[in-house]
């Protein structure tokens, strides 16, 4: 399946008010519950959508890189942590180790990941809409539903779900 990632980004970007009204809205709610939802969700939206299909989450956003993802990484590779921070990784405005580029160096032309066993754990639990504590993730939840098909339809069915209307 194909997706149409400039219109998703604009549905989104439509969608964010009613789903910052939504999402706190949804902070009333008990931990669990909100947790229960967003996972039960998660499950239905990743039956139907492939991340091979899409990459977008590779394509257009770098994750935050642990010392630990670095060494991890490094090992596999066989090459020096030092060798791979200097030839993939900068250190961002947050003090974080982040790809060079937007598009992640290991991602291949058929949106296979050549570090997939090892890659960073940030890579690893996106789009984090199957985590506990989701309360703390609201904001992240907003950012994703531009850069992944999955968590925009995820909204848009906890919005049905509580026939929430914006």
């Amino acid at each position: 399946m194909e997706y149409n990632l400039p219109q998703l980004k604009i549905l989104a970007k439509q969608a964010a008010s009613a789903n910052k009204k939504l999402l706190a809205n949804l902070k009333k709610y008990k931990a669990k519950e909100i947790d229960d939802v967003f996972h039960q969700f998660h499950e239905t939206a990743f039956k139907k959508i492939d991340c091979l299909d899409c990459a977008n989450c590779c394509k257009s956003i770098s994750p935050i890189v642990t010392d630990n993802d670095i060494n991890r990484i490094a090992k596999y590779l066989k090459i020096k942590p030092s060798q791979l921070t200097e030839k993939h990784l900068h250190i961002d405005h947050e003090n974080d180790w982040v790809f060079n580029n937007a598009s992640c160096p290991f991602l291949d032309s058929e949106n296979y990941c050549s570090i997939y066993d090892v890659r960073p754990k940030a890579c690893a639990e996106y789009p984090h809409t199957d985590r506990k504590k989701m309360k703390q993730l609201f904001d992240l939840t907003i950012k994703n539903t531009e850069v992944c098909p999955a968590v925009f339809q995820i909204l848009e069915k906890i919005k049905e779900k509580y026939s929430f209307k914006h």
